[in-house]
Order: C-alpha cells, then sequence, then structure tokens
C-alpha cells in the first residue's frame, strides 16, 4: 500500500478546495491530501465560460488559493490522477496507476463530467465542452480560426459563452431543444428577456430545435444538422448541456446513488467515513420542498464544505443553506436566491425594457425565489423574504417604490 492519510479529499475544485480549507479553519490538525484528475491546482470554474474565455483574467487570477497557501496548511496535493476504485471496508482508494492510499476519512468531491452529444459527428474535432482549463484552452488556441460558433444548450453555460464569443466578433448561433432558454432555473418572463437581449447583440437564437449530428470536413465540425433538416453552417461547436456526476466509484463501493451520490443532512454516505459534496452529492433540500437534489453551485460546494468539515469535528449541524447562483452575459448581472422550479406565479418588479428588474416567483402564496437582473438591492434584500418563505401581497411585491426588506417587516 501507498500512502495514507486522515483525511482524503478525491476532487479539487470548490469543494474539494473549501473543504481542505475549512478543515484547517476549524483546527484540524491531521493529515490531508487532495487528489484532482486536473494537473492545476485548485481554480474557479465559473470565469471559464466568461473572463478566461474572454480572456479579461489570466489563468493565475482564477486559483482559488496560490500553490503557498496549500503548502502552509500541509496539505498535500497529488493532481493529475484519477482515483478509480474506493474500498469502503478496508478505507483505500486506487488511483489510475495502480497506487493505493489509505484514509481514515475520505470526503467525495469530484463534480461531474460533461454530458456529450452521441449523434453523429459528436466526436469530430473543434466540437467542444466548457468544464475544464485545458477545454477553455484548446478553444481559445482555435478561436483565430473561426468565424462562426454553434453553441448547443441555451443554460447558463451556453448562453456566457455565447455572450463572449459574440463580444469577441464571432458570428453566434444558439441551438437550445426546449422551447425558450434557462428553462431549468428560471421563470418564462426572465427566460424571454435573455433571449431578446442575445439577439440584440447580434445572437441567432433557435430554440425548440433538435440536433439530428454534426457534420464535419476533413475531420472537424462544419456544421449542426438540425432535425427538420437544416444545417448551421460553423467552425466550431461548444456543447453545454449538463453534466453526469462523477460517481461511478462509490456506487461500485456500494453507496446509494440516483442522479449523483445520496447523503445525509451532514454530507454523509451510507458508506462508513465516507463523505460527499458538491455538484456530485445529492441531498434533501428545504428550499426545494424536502425534494433530493443536486445543485451545481459555488455557494453548494463552499456551504457543504463546510457542513463537512464541522461534522468531522464534531458537529451534528445539519446542511441548510439557502441556495444562490448568478450568471454574467454581456453587461447584465443575473443573481438568484432560491429555487424557483414549481412556481405557481411569477411578479415582475421593474421594468424589464430598462434592463434593470427583479422577477419574484411564488408558491402557494409563499416567496420562494428571485432573480434579480442588475438589481443588486433587490438580490440582497430579497434574500431574507425567500429564507421566510414570506407571504406577501403581489402588488406590494411588485411596487418598487417600497423596499423588499420594508415587506418582511411591515
Amino acid at each position: 500500500m501507498g500512502a495514507s492519510f486522515d483525511i482524503v479529499i478525491v476532487g479539487a475544485g470548490h469543494a474539494g478546495a473549501q473543504a481542505a480549507i475549512a478543515l484547517r479553519q476549524n483546527g484540524f490538525a491531521g493529515s490531508i491530501a487532495m487528489i484532482g484528475d486536473e494537473p492545476d491546482l485548485p481554480y474557479e470554474r465559473p470565469p471559464l465560460s466568461k473572463d478566461y474565455l474572454s480572456r479579461d483574467k489570466p489563468f493565475e487570477r482564477i486559483l482559488l488559493r496560490p500553490a503557498g497557501f496549500w503548502h502552509e496548511r500541509a496539505v498535500t496535493m497529488l493532481l493529475g490522477e484519477r482515483v478509480e476504485t474506493v474500498d469502503a471496508a478496508r478505507h483505500l482508494v486506487t488511483r489510475r496507476d495502480g497506487e493505493t492510499i489509505g484514509y481514515g476519512t475520505l470526503i467525495w468531491a469530484t463534480g461531474g463530467a460533461p454530458r456529450r452529444l452521441t449523434c453523429p459527428g459528436h466526436d469530430l474535432a473543434r466540437v467542444h465542452s466548457v468544464r475544464t482549463r485545458a477545454d477553455v484552452d484548446q478553444m481559445m488556441a482555435e478561436l483565430d480560426d473561426v468565424t462562426r460558433v454553434a453553441v448547443i444548450g441555451g443554460g447558463y453555460i451556453g448562453m456566457e459563452a455565447a455572450a463572449v464569443l459574440t463580444k469577441l466578433g464571432k458570428s453566434v448561433t444558439l441551438i437550445e431543444a426546449l422551447d425558450r432558454v434557462l428553462a431549468r432555473v428560471a421563470g418564462e418572463p426572465v427566460s424571454r428577456f435573455f433571449e431578446r437581449e442575445h439577439r440584440a447583440h447580434g445572437v441567432d437564437v433557435r430554440l425548440g430545435c433538435a440536433v439530428a449530428c454534426i457534420e464535419g470536413k476533413a475531420g472537424a465540425a462544419s456544421g449542426v444538422r438540425l432535425a427538420d433538416g437544416e444545417v448551421v453552417p460553423c467552425d466550431m461547436v461548444i456543447v453545454g448541456i449538463g453534466i453526469i456526476p462523477a460517481v461511478a466509484p462509490l456506487e461500485a463501493a456500494g453507496a446509494r446513488c440516483g442522479n449523483g451520490v445520496i447523503v445525509d443532512g451532514s454530507c454523509r454516505t451510507i458508506l462508513p467515513d465516507v463523505y460527499a459534496i458538491g455538484d456530485c452529492a445529492a441531498h434533501s433540500n428545504r428550499y426545494a420542498d424536502g425534494a433530493v437534489i443536486r445543485l451545481e453551485s459555488v455557494q453548494n460546494a463552499n456551504d457543504q464544505a463546510g457542513t463537512v468539515a464541522r461534522a468531522i469535528l464534531g458537529s451534528t449541524d445539519a446542511y441548510d443553506a439557502v441556495p444562490w447562483f448568478w450568471s454574467n452575459q454581456f453587461d447584465l448581472k443575473l443573481q438568484t436566491v432560491g429555487l424557483s422550479t414549481g412556481h405557481d406565479q411569477v411578479v415582475i418588479r421593474g421594468d424589464p425594457a430598462t434592463r434593470a428588474f427583479s422577477a419574484l416567483y411564488l408558491k402557494d402564496g409563499c416567496v420562494t425565489a428571485i432573480d434579480a437582473i442588475n438589481s443588486v438591492k433587490d438580490y440582497v434584500q430579497g434574500r431574507a423574504l425567500v429564507m421566510a418563505r414570506a407571504r406577501i401581497d403581489p402588488a406590494r411585491l411588485a411596487d418598487t417604490d417600497t423596499p423588499l426588506k420594508a415587506l418582511l417587516t411591515g
């Protein structure tokens, strides 16, 4: 057997890095190792489709911490390595090179792999996902020879990439299979607003379009053939259709898995001394009416990391953080607090034509989420309404003359 550590963290993204940070901040003095399948130190992923792709930030500026930070806190970094198997009974993980590493406690923070197209042509050159630094570096290396880009998927990643590539002077076609963009994360008024904004900036937004195949020339993508036979010409394809949780080794070891690995309120799996956090962890969330969900967000990664660190050190506090998200597209900042899934009413606060407004989501009369577009004050003040599941007259919510914070006390 190779080395052994008190805590082994598998995954060197936001969740894994924050778990190590939180353990040291909370006084854990034992040995910690972090195993990551990328060669880079932990870095921020949200800028990949924004500031890093646009070249507004070099890679060094999106590192979560400099190299010296990890050395000073005695966190052993095993980078460019993948864990292939977990032996829960013996408390061992096996790396791709066959070396085994022992652990006292295992924190699984592997996130997920980009969901790939399965149609013909999905494996052509110049068909990209946006998940790692290497993905975006490869895209940037090709961009000088690219005029037209087809973006498949109208979620955060696809919309952000479309906005950046448009800013870089590329002709962009956004292809979404559903009848609106951001359908899984926002209400229809917000979707329609962002569709209008993208079109106003020159993006060709195609809705309700299924992809039949990727066509190619000389081994590289040259067009996206839609189900109706139309071909969207392009020099590059970007695919943003979600992720598949990276939990196969845990599932093979006996963990309960569904859409991710299922954890309890302390982020424990059913395997002894094994926790899971971040994008790959499915948990019961009160902001989703107790449904077992995965949250793909920096907030969730960081808050679950803190929960695990405290649990390892003896706390019984359960994870109970209000979800929040953000997205930058063109000069628009979308900030979301809460989960709008299942809402039965949307209240628009402000005028979308001004490009600064909010959408408040109600379910059974309670405020469950808010999308604030260029409206930081509503985002900050609306958080308390979401946390309280406040019952407020919709007319009062829509009244921009009344601050949201006044509604909770009034």
